[in-house]
């Protein structure tokens, strides 16, 4: 089966929904045959940058000459092992030049490599294994032990590739492409064919894979990164978000190749000292980051000093950003973070703010080239000023969830995605993140956005994180309900959350306060930085929080 011509229909809807979307005006244009791995290397080569640095990474240095021939090596390598066009390929790489390798590879043989998170379990693994039904896997040598006691048991899987010095019973990655030819004919491929996947979290169920076109990755440069984010070729970049998330690899791999910038990858987990380490040391021009992040750099020890900085970006995604958090960077380091929101589905940001107009607590606008409508329970748009969930039309769309029809119809509603967020949009047409469509409380019959009451929490000098969910009071009826993370050298204490009640009361609508606070000392996480709050939720209420009547 073709998986190309399976998707024909959701391809020509996406190519009139270019059109909708006003990209003619861009000047995006693809010609057929297209790869997008030989339009990400080679516009580089043509532009005279074959020895200009492509990837520093925890190893060394690898210019765009370096990344092409790896590229080629690793098409050559993976046709050597019987893997054919549309086939796929599963990658658990830690960030490294092996994964531009890997990934970009597969594309130029026309494979279809599928990024994975590399803080899952075995089981997550053997689920995504089994779904994709993908012939090789490539994993980097540290996460071997956690996918072996799941492949000897694997129907399609042929092939374990390792990226490390040493591969055991499996083939080593770099004896392959040293072995492999450094010349490799590109596969036919087009603009409209199935290029790579992302799975989704799976945060309400198994995991969905995503599947995106060839155009996608290079619509998400054109658009954001140089419309919005105006990332340039003398940019060094650092995205703390790794590659295998769909914010982190246009960050750490399509943006940089988009104008022949420089890449920093690293396997090292992105703590606050390490990331400050590589802010003072690397000395970045752009930084990519997600709100949690820069709430703990801000209150870390290590944080450099502006003097230590070359700043002139910063982003975050992922979650919305608290505007205290916002201004607090701002004012540490002269530099304004600029939040977005995008999704897996829609590859990256569609929803921003602007260098020069940042607005914080909002979203900003979409970015040129996408559509945003906000709708109620009939799909009807609301007026401004109303709460609805988010829509988006854009060229970066996914075709589908892969073997998922019902989740597929549910979110890829003809040319547009759902989001499953709440949003409002004001008179002057800024967007403002209410909460996930599932996290919304109705208090008295009006809708409580969890956002708002996190962001008044985080302004109070106390709060370093903090969660809001909704929980039943004696009277069976929803109120909110705050998991405070302190700052450190802080103790919890009844006072203190009555503190915290009245600072909320203080400064929103006082039917929105937490009726109940509970101290805890960390709040549950996606690896991506996203806060579980579907955990707390179901989390029994504990007899030692705050239920106080300020």
């Amino acid at each position: 089966m073709q998986i190309g011509a399976a998707f024909t229909e959701r391809s020509m809807m996406l190519a009139t929904q270019t059109e909708n979307a006003k990209l003619g005006a861009l000047g995006i244009e693809f010609p057929q045959p297209y790869n997008a791995a030989v339009d990400l290397v080679e516009r580089n080569l043509r532009a005279g940058r074959a020895d200009k640095i492509a990837v520093l990474d925890d190893q060394g240095s690898y210019t765009y000459a370096q990344v092409a021939d790896r590229v080629n090596r690793f098409a050559g390598a993976l046709t050597a092992l019987g893997v054919c066009t549309e086939q796929r390929i599963l990658l658990c790489l830690h960030d490294s030049i092996d994964f531009p390798t890997a990934f970009l590879g597969a594309i130029k043989a026309g494979i279809v490599p599928i990024p994975v998170n590399t803080l899952l379990t075995s089981k997550d693994y053997d689920f995504m294994l089994r779904d994709s039904r993908v012939q090789v896997l490539v994993v980097s040598e540290a996460l071997v032990d956690t996918l072996k006691p799941i492949l000897s048991g694997q129907p399609y899987l042929k092939h374990v590739i390792v990226s490390g010095e040493k591969s055991g019973e499996y083939l080593l990655l770099s004896d392959l492409t040293a072995a492999a030819s450094p010349d490799f004919d590109t596969a036919p491929t087009s603009s409209n064919d199935a290029c790579f996947w992302l799975y989704s979290s799976g945060s309400t169920g198994s995991p969905k894979g995503t599947v995106h076109l060839h155009s996608s990755l290079i619509y998400s440069a054109e658009t954001y990164a140089k419309l919005v984010l105006g990332i340039q070729e003398s940019d060094l970049v650092y995205s703390a978000a790794k590659l295998f998330f769909a914010y982190g690899l246009g960050n750490g791999l399509t943006f940089p190749f988009s104008v022949g910038a420089t890449t920093i990858l690293t396997a090292e987990r992105p703590t606050p000292a390490s990331v400050s380490r590589i802010l003072r040391q690397r000395k970045p021009s752009i930084f990519y980051g997600v709100p949690t992040l820069y709430g703990a750099l801000l209150s870390s020890p290590d944080m450099p000093s502006p003097d230590e900085l070359s700043l002139r970006r910063c982003t975050s995604a992922g979650e919305a950003l608290p505007p205290d958090i916002g201004r607090r960077w701002t004012d540490a380091t002269g530099i304004d973070i600029l939040d977005g929101i995008g999704s897996t589905e829609m590859l990256h940001i569609f929803l921003s703010n602007r260098p020069g107009d940042v607005r914080y607590g909002t979203t900003g606008k979409p970015v040129p080239g996408y559509q945003v409508k906000i709708v109620d329970e009939n799909n009807v748009e609301v007026a401004v000023g109303e709460i609805g969930e988010l829509q988006v039309l854009g060229p970066t769309a996914a075709t589908c969830y892969w073997n998922n029809p019902e989740k597929s119809c549910n979110t890829f509603l003809g040319q547009w995605t759902r989001c499953g967020d709440k949003y409002v949009q004001s008179e002057d047409g800024y967007f403002t993140y209410c909460g996930r469509s599932d996290d919304m409380l109705k208090v008295g019959g009006i809708y409580v956005s969890p956002i708002e009451v996190e962001a008044s929490l985080c302004s109070h000098e106390s709060v370093q994180e903090v969660a809001i969910v909704g929980q039943a009071d004696a009277d069976d009826l929803i109120k909110p309900k705050a998991y405070v993370v302190l700052r450190p050298g802080l103790e919890p204490s009844p006072e203190l959350a009555v503190a915290l009640q009245l600072h909320v009361k203080n400064q929103i609508a006082p039917f929105k306060y937490p009726r109940w606070i509970e101290f805890i000392a960390e709040l549950p996480k996606t690896a991506t930085g996203k806060i579980q709050r579907f955990k707390l939720r179901s989390t029994p209420p504990d007899a030692e929080s705050a239920t106080n009547k300020p």
